[in-house]
């Protein structure tokens, strides 16, 4: 290994570069890649998504990739340890793409329950949020891979979230949602920050010196590379000025050379502006090894470690939160003591699984988190594997909650002889001439976003043959991203004259279709021809969405839609001793790019239908859920237990599996508070889709996010924002007992001494079981932060600990002053004098407190990060 590079090696490479040079690298080239510099021997640098799995290059169909569990799942686990280990597979991961820079993780806090990329983000808390952050980061920079934090700043909403301006306290900001960031800058020194779509306060991050230069770099020390989202640099100079060092995605949209050496001329820019900029992408160089031993981009490789497997596994059903879990009323009525959960198999010889996620595998959510898994196992296929032939397994999927058809794919064979479609791409408007790429698709589905292959196009056909397995009047769906046609053997069937509304919406695969039925025989043969070109328009507020081309041909066979489902699932349930039934969302409801309109289930209530149905066929139900958000549970009181299981990764059927027998205790916390209604939400009205045709909006809940929120609201009438469950909340198959809590310490202006408190717990039941200690503190009621609107109370420390049974375990929970602080807008950071109350719980709920201590704080003062 050669000599890694000092500072003063660094400055005299950049010294070697050209200005022309120097500007190459203040963009990517491409979607994913920095510029080389040969000439001076800088290499090529790529970065891939995301923080769930290293997709590659490829958004759709490329090399398969390990999915591990959402980081919203993750943060259900409360598990430091867990948290680093799967950084330290992701950073190996990325390495099988050629990568050494992943994009991730995201460490926005839940701002609303209806949030379309919660699943992607860590919690509520921006605590939480930053110390698993911390731990994923240290795991993943160990292997060399740079993490990048994102989105920085008050990314919380996906609606109109390239232009929506966002009001935002300074007290907010710093408290919530800077402070994640904060955490993992001082604490875990990522190398690299990704900024956000949204305005702040009126201006975008990269086009106000306040985020970037003053707070990232001057107040908390960052020496890293900040990046754009893709798409998000919004300017040329100011962003040079201020800290932004590479536009993203390449080639430049601002940072062309023109604009960079028309800005130097003009003095609106320096060269030490530029130099700057390109030393951070230096510097990253140089951590990630690319100057030394990893100075070529090796190709994309596929390799399904089985670590990983057992990896992924052991995280997904270690952050499946047991929400309920209360005896069942067998069939003739008698009414058993015993939980329902965990299953004793023995006495399950028929067991039936219904529900739209029974043969799904739920493993991420839709976008920049989304990737092809090695392989994915749906809850079907872990019960079958897993119970071998001795239980009788029936399955139903009891509702079709599909947003758009699925692809066609079945039948269809391209002119090569290969599975699926071929495309052929034109730089003439009318498809004439000789195509200038020409490349296969494994689907009825097709776009050039990220594909630099099909740079240019200005028209595309896309061919198939299909062949029916079955006769009928199928149902179709076609949708194309600009004006587009679909025919079958010569004839035009259908035409979709203009663009669709919402390119970003298409891309994601949740748009509107132009659905309708044909008429196919069996085992004859039909030419599908799609022709389509850019929509000619820019409708989703986007530059990187212009241009493209892109289509979607849908199918759903006539059996598959005409059949009665409920009734199916219900008649399934009745013959069965136990029913499984599994709900959820689906990457096409939960993405990035939309917000969700409600906490409803999909589709048209359908899925709460169904868990009605068949809880009151059976009884003995067990309801499984599967999103990245909360979600109204109108049956809640008629099923016996649900399980939260969030988006597990590829393995997500085994660790549903896992938890629901008893290989497993869930030890899962709530890391969001869980409203009865959405109506309850502190920011209801003043989010996403609530404001869509505003391109300005509030945080008018303030510090009051979360938790905060349903502390000041608790008890307030039987509709007053109690939650149906708190924030750190979750079940165990065991007991615990806490005993001896004692604290020690106080803060004083000096600023180096530590709060700790001790406790010893103890697993009081039958089984191996995992506990999750909380510390919240409460300021005091008569201080002047009090006054001023500060939260009742905040986690300032948790601790998970592994218990087996009869085990006791002293752990020890430890904050600084930064926990007892507030922010006193245009000042700093202020701790109260005064009695501080400290407890020791289970959850945010006063019913889970295990004990109460003070914390007697002198005086008051102040200190600035």
């Amino acid at each position: 290994m050669a000599t890694t590079p000092s500072d003063g090696d660094l400055a005299a490479l950049l010294g070697q570069c050209t200005i022309e040079e120097k500007i190459s690298l203040l963009s990517l080239k491409n979607v994913w890649e920095t510029a080389a510099v040969d000439r001076v021997g800088i290499p090529s640098l790529k970065f891939s998504d995301g923080p769930n799995g290293a997709r590659g290059a490829d958004f759709f169909d490329g090399t398969t990739a390990a999915c591990f569990p959402a980081c919203v799942s993750l943060a259900a686990t409360f598990d430091r340890d867990l948290c680093r280990r799967v950084g330290v597979a992701l950073g190996q991961e990325a390495q099988t793409k050629g990568a050494y820079v992943l994009l991730g993780p995201t460490v926005c806090c839940h701002r609303s329950p209806v949030g379309g990329r919660n699943f992607e983000a860590f919690s509520e808390d921006p605590f939480v949020s930053g110390a698993l952050a911390i731990e994923y980061i240290r795991g993943l920079q160990s292997e060399r891979v740079a993490a990048t934090v994102k989105h920085y700043v008050a990314n919380e909403q996906d609606t109109r979230r390239f232009t929506v301006n966002e009001i935002v306290s300074e007290r907010a900001l710093r408290e919530i949602y800077l402070k994640p960031f904060e955490m993992v800058v001082k604490q875990a020194d990522p190398w690299c920050v990704m900024t956000s779509y949204p305005k702040v306060n009126g201006a975008h991050i990269d086009a106000q010196p306040l985020f970037l230069r003053d707070i990232l770099q001057k107040e908390w020390g960052f020496n890293g590379l900040v990046m754009s989202d893709w798409g998000a640099t919004s300017n040329c100079d100011d962003s040079l000025k201020y800290g932004l060092d590479v536009e993203t995605p390449g080639p430049a949209k601002h940072r062309t050379r023109d604009n960079v050496q028309g800005s130097l001329a003009a003095g609106r820019i320096t060269e030490k502006d530029v130099d700057d900029r390109v030393l951070a992408l230096l510097k990253l160089l140089r951590h990630t090894g690319k100057l030394t031993d990893r100075k070529d981009t090796p190709a994309e490789q596929a390799i399904d470690r089985p670590e990983h497997r057992t990896l992924i596994r052991q995280a997904g059903a270690a952050g499946i939160v047991l929400l309920k879990n209360d005896s069942s009323n067998s069939k003739d009525g008698s009414q058993t003591k015993t939980p329902i959960l965990p299953v004793d198999p023995a006495k399950c010889r028929k067991i039936a699984l219904v529900g739209p996620l029974v043969d799904h595998a739920a493993a991420h959510g839709g976008g920049s988190a989304s990737l092809n898994c090695h392989y994915k196992v749906s809850p079907y296929e872990a019960f079958k594997s897993g119970l071998g032939a001795d239980v009788e397994i029936t399955t139903s999927k009891g509702a079709n909650i599909t947003r758009a058809y699925p692809d066609l794919e079945a039948g269809a064979v391209n002119r090569n002889g290969n599975a699926g479609f071929i495309a052929d791409y034109y730089k003439t408007p009318d498809l004439s001439g000789e195509p200038f790429h020409t490349e296969e698709y494994p689907r009825g589905a097709f776009t050039t976003l990220m594909n630099t292959s099909a740079v240019g196009a200005k028209s595309a056909r896309f061919t198939s043959t299909y062949t029916a397995p079955t006769s009928g009047t199928h149902y179709l769906s076609f949708s194309g991203l600009g004006p587009s046609k679909l025919s079958i053997n010569g004839e035009l069937v259908t035409e979709q004259p203009r663009e669709l509304r919402d390119s970003m919406a298409f891309l994601l695969g949740v748009q509107d279709e132009i659905r309708f039925q044909h008429t196919f025989v069996a085992g004859k043969v039909y030419e599908l021809v799609i022709e389509s070109v850019p929509s000619p328009t820019n409708n989703a507020e986007l530059h990187l969405l212009e241009n493209l081309i892109a289509a979607h041909l849908g199918f759903v066979s006539q059996a598959d839609m005409e059949v009665d489902l409920l009734a199916e699932a219900v008649g399934l349930a009745s013959e069965a001793d136990l029913a499984v039934c599994f709900v959820g969302n689906t990457a096409q409801w939960e993405t990035e790019g939309q917000d969700m309109a409600e906490m409803a289930l999909p589709a048209d209530g359908s899925q709460d239908q169904l868990v009605a149905a068949v809880v009151k066929a059976n009884p003995n139900t067990i309801v499984v859920v599967t999103t990245g958000v909360p979600v109204a549970l109108p049956w809640l009181d008629q099923v016996p237990a649900v399980l939260q299981a969030w988006y597990a990764g590829q393995e997500t059927g085994n660790a549903i599996f896992d938890t629901i027998f008893g290989a497993v205790s869930p030890s899962g916390k709530l890391p969001v508070s869980w409203p009865k209604r959405y109506e309850d939400s502190p920011c209801f009205g003043n989010f996403g889709l609530d404001s869509y045709d505003s391109q300005v909006v509030e945080y008018v809940e303030g510090v009051n996010v979360g938790y905060r929120h349903f502390d000041r609201t608790y008890g307030k009438g039987a509709d007053g924002g109690e939650v149906l469950f708190p924030f750190g909340f979750g079940l165990s198959y065991t007991s615990f007992a806490f005993a001896d809590a004692v604290l020690e310490g106080t803060f004083t202006k000096t600023g180096d001494e530590t709060v700790t408190v001790s406790v010893t717990v103890t697993n009081t039941g039958a089984v191996a079981g995992s506990e999750t200690v909380q510390l919240y503190l409460a300021p005091p009621a008569e201080s002047e932060g009090a006054g001023a609107g500060r939260p009742p109370k905040s986690l300032v420390a948790f601790e998970k600990l592994h218990l087996q049974p009869g085990e006791s375990k002293r752990t020890q929970l430890t904050f600084a002053r930064d926990g007892a602080a507030y922010w006193v807008e245009g000042q700093a950071w202020r701790v109260d004098g005064g009695r501080h109350s400290v407890t020791l719980a289970t959850s945010s709920s006063p019913r889970d407190v295990k004990a109460t201590l003070d914390l007697d704080i002198k005086e008051a003062f102040d200190f600035s990060s």
